[in-house]
């Protein structure tokens, strides 16, 4: 099972940068940019939330979950 962030897909549909979502959220870019490639561990809600708010979306859009071997 593993988490796939689409935060890349979120960002391109606003037309955002990272580094203009970093500055808007108050987290770094290199820490935005761990959390985009799906090498973070974890995440805070309050993160979430912030990036949400920001992007006009839900976690969901940002987050999918999936299991091992499903390859859609």
């Amino acid at each position: 099972m593993s988490i796939i962030v689409n935060l890349d897909v979120m960002l391109a549909k606003r037309k955002m940068k990272l580094q203009d979502l970093a500055e808007a959220i108050g987290i770094t870019v290199q820490n935005l940019s761990i959390l985009k490639t799906g090498k973070a561990k974890a995440i805070r809600f309050s993160t979430l939330i912030s990036i949400c708010d920001h992007l006009d979306c839900q976690p969901g859009d940002i987050l999918e979950f999936r299991k091992i071997g499903d390859q859609s």
